[in-house]
């Protein structure tokens, strides 16, 4: 059984992460947020051209959809493909601590992937800040606490968003080999995770070494966010 859960958490993970809330939210307000602004789908552009309101609505729900399809689908897609196999209800927290473990991590990691690769827009999609917070959630939490301060100050320092989220990105993965310094398999995701969402802020840093990247606060001149 437990390889067809990787193959059903996997793929519903990614589903579920790849759901663009951005594009539509924007959508619904008449815009193609891909042609304004950074033509990012995530919060910090959807907060530039719709607003406070929508882009912490797009926010919530990006850090929403990574803490479920980690911390809740597994547990409930394990749980309904046991009887099937076993033939009696087994709950998922009777398993070996181990595979609960792969099979969490597996649910973040495609749950990021769908963010960052949503198939619903040929494979473009966010760059994964909001919906790694929502993985790290419900697998790390005090990890989560310590990148959300080094964001913070980051982001009052140099009111950049983007180099808050690239600072977040590194703090993530060394508060999780610091804290949990024995899940190797954690911490060897976490490095990866972390370092796909700074190669996903390429652009960002391409403007920063330009000086032409957008302080939070103003309006974008055709490019900018960076989540």
């Amino acid at each position: 059984m437990p390889d067809i859960a990787y193959i059903a958490i996997a793929f519903g993970a990614y589903l579920l992460g790849s759901i663009p809330f951005g594009f539509l939210v924007a959508r619904v307000k008449g815009i193609d947020i891909r042609s304004v602004g950074s033509g990012n789908i995530g919060a910090t552009n959807a907060m530039r051209v719709l607003g406070k309101p929508a882009g912490i609505f797009v926010l919530l729900m990006d850090v929403l959809k990574g803490y479920i399809a980690c911390g809740l689908l597994p547990p409930l897609i394990f749980n309904a493909l046991a009887p099937h196999y076993s033939g009696l209800y087994v709950f998922f927290q009777n398993e070996p601590v181990e595979l609960q473990t792969r099979l969490t991590v597996l649910a973040g990691i495609c749950a990021v992937l769908g963010h960052n690769y949503t198939c619903w827009l040929k494979f473009k999609g966010g760059k994964g800040i909001a919906t790694t917070a929502g993985v790290y959630l419900a697998l790390a939490p005090w990890a989560v606490l310590v990148a959300l301060i080094v964001f913070i100050l980051a982001l009052l320092l140099t009111r950049y968003v983007s180099v808050a989220s690239i600072s977040a990105a590194v703090a993530l993965p060394v508060a999780v080999w610091v804290m949990t310094p024995h899940n190797l398999l954690l911490g060897v995701v976490s490095t990866a995770l972390g370092l796909m969402a700074i190669y996903k802020h390429k652009s960002n840093i391409q403007r920063l070494r330009a000086g032409t990247e957008n302080r939070l606060g103003k309006k974008p001149a055709g490019q900018g966010g960076a989540k």
